[in-house]
């Protein structure tokens, strides 16, 4: 619309500076203007929209605008376009730019059913999923994408827990259908199933040495299997608590197993001579994962309630320490990264990483939208991954921790480094996007 104007001012001005002239000569000069605008509009018409605009951007500046003449003027313009065309090509190239990924951990997996357990290859950049369907799959997986490259239909029910022995060649694997299925990783041939290893659905389970393993089920029930006996049946089996066993743990020394249970007992079994060894208080709280720091020495068990007590190993009938709860939000899973330092997912979505000696709250490592159900770390110790009820699993870079100051005083007060992001997590700190202004 406002090219219309533009061709009037240009119309006047034209008349006025030939009103001097006869009146054959001046009827030309505006017949010849005339016919120069039309062509203006014919080539905005046939131009694409990015043309048109320029053509009317030509349109709206007067020719006596310049000193030259039309001709200057044009040449001007031109020149103005190569510079908008360069501007354009400079945007366009930082664009793709951006698009080209430069990751230092893989993307996410995502499955369509729920994801129940994951665990790490002891030596192959491979990483076992499994599922509420009781299938497990098997991912490759590198910091540009993940691939799937096995699945394994093992359980009829919820594959509720899955570990490979310590070489990696076998696939241990306990469900909800009250079965064990052990597994050549290389072939996916079931080597052994234990069928009605539980009278009640297996919740957990830990790999103790390449002939030993343990289960525990949603009753209390805790089983000893050795995979040199030919009988499907366990070499020891007890039950000293009513509600399901939450996580079981050991260390290398293999003599006690320690049993964190729904009722809030922490119960010791002593594996050679296969009997009780202790039993701590009850504590208020379901405890929910277990882990080691400080060379073994001293054991973490976390709770529903957002505790977390430490132990000295062998010495679990109670607590020799109580981190009081950050969030008040249950502690559903820990990985140890450090001797010091525990990263711990809870039911808020948050992956957080806490020092123990001191005690401090270190900050976010990453994030889900929904509760964060399970936590593994890779053979190498660089990557976290996580799964949540969103059915998906995040990877998370952590060798950061390698050189981070845990006895740094904290500056801001508790809250802020409940809310402080580490260099893993997706979400930038508010004081860092400030201090770059």
């Amino acid at each position: 619309m406002h090219w219309k104007t533009g061709k009037s001012m240009e119309m006047d001005n034209l008349i006025s500076d030939d009103a001097s002239n006869d009146s054959d000569d001046s009827d030309m000069s505006m017949d010849q203007d005339m016919n120069d605008n039309e062509n203006i509009t014919d080539d905005s018409i046939s131009d694409s929209s990015d043309d048109r605009i320029t053509v009317i951007k030509e349109s709206k500046v007067p020719a006596s605008t310049s000193e030259d003449g039309p001709s200057s003027y044009r040449n001007k313009n031109n020149n103005d376009k190569d510079s908008i065309n360069s501007d354009e090509d400079e945007i366009i190239k930082a664009i793709l730019d951006a698009k080209t990924l430069h990751r230092n951990h893989p993307p996410t997996i995502t499955l369509e059913d729920m994801i129940t357990d994951i665990c790490f290859h002891p030596t192959m950049d491979t990483i076992g999923v499994a599922s509420i369907t009781g299938d497990v799959f098997i991912y490759k997986y590198n910091n540009e994408e993940t691939n799937l490259v096995s699945t394994m239909e093992l359980h009829l029910k919820a594959c509720r827990d899955i570990e490979f022995s310590e070489d990696g060649r076998l696939l241990f694997s306990a469900g909800k259908d009250l079965c064990i299925a052990i597994t050549d990783v290389e072939t996916e041939k079931l080597t052994r199933l234990y069928e009605e290893a539980h009278e009640q659905p297996i919740y957990t389970m830990t790999v103790i040495n390449e002939n030993v393993f343990v289960t525990g089920d949603d009753d209390g029930v805790v089983k000893l299997w050795d995979l040199r006996q030919k009988e499907n049946k366990p070499i020891f089996s007890i039950k000293e608590v009513e509600d399901y066993i939450g996580a079981m743990i050991t260390n290398r020394d293999a003599k006690y197993l320690v049993c964190a249970s729904g009722d809030g007992y922490l119960t010791t079994l002593n594996i050679s001579e296969r009997k009780l060894y202790m039993q701590s208080e009850e504590y208020d709280d379901e405890l929910t994962c277990l882990g080691l720091f400080k060379m073994e020495g001293k054991l973490l068990a976390a709770s529903n309630k957002g505790k977390m007590y430490i132990y000295n190993w062998g010495e679990f009938g109670l607590h020799s320490d109580e981190f009081p709860s950050a969030t008040k939000k249950a502690i559903n899973c820990m990985i140890p990264i450090t001797e010091n330092v525990v990263v711990t997912g809870g039911e808020d979505g948050i992956i957080r990483a806490t020092s123990l000696f001191p005690h401090r709250h270190l900050g976010i490592v990453g994030q889900h939208n929904f509760s964060v159900e399970t936590l593994d770390v890779s053979n190498d110790g660089t990557l976290i991954a996580s799964s949540s009820h969103n059915n998906d699993i995040k990877f998370w870079n952590v060798q950061y921790f390698e050189t981070l100051n845990v006895t740094e005083p904290a500056k801001g007060g508790k809250r802020k480094w409940l809310e402080h992001n580490l260099p893993s997590s997706q979400i930038n700190n508010r004081s860092d996007f400030f201090a770059e202004m």
